[in-house]
């Protein structure tokens, strides 16, 4: 029948019982999965990591300056990696890291919430903020 129609036959389900076969043409049932998947792969949200570097000795000016930004970044929804870098003999100060981060985290409160807690992985002490709503204001 297939011959005749000048179509394909195309197994659709192998473990059905008994198999289901369709008369169809393969080359456009090809397209229209393929179609049907970049469709799916447009509808998944896309997630941003911005991220914000302190120093341990981070100034009042600079801490709020990039505040400001982290806030946007949070408004835009996307999510926040703030991490404090510790160069040389600073790695003395981690709890001054640690207290700079915590600040950080609560002054952000009403934009987004904690994902990861302040943490020290090798020179660096980092902390993740998800925003509060996944939806972009614009």
């Amino acid at each position: 029948m297939a011959d005749e129609l000048e179509l394909d036959l195309v197994e659709i389900s192998s473990k059905a019982d008994p198999p289901v076969c369709k008369i169809i043409d393969y080359k456009k049932f090809l397209y229209q999965q393929k179609k049907k998947q970049k469709e799916i792969k447009a509808k998944t949200a896309k997630i941003v990591v911005k991220e914000i570097r302190f120093g341990p000795n981070t100034d009042d000016h600079d801490y709020n300056f990039k505040l400001r930004h982290a806030q946007k970044f949070l408004q835009d929804g996307a999510k926040v990696k703030a991490f404090v870098f510790f160069k040389g003999r600073t790695i003395l100060f981690k709890e001054k890291g640690e207290i700079l981060l915590l600040r950080f985290a609560q002054d952000l409160e009403e934009f987004g919430k904690v994902e990861q807690l302040p943490k020290l992985e090798g020179k660096r002490m980092t902390l993740f903020i998800n925003p509060k709503s996944s939806i972009k204001k614009h």
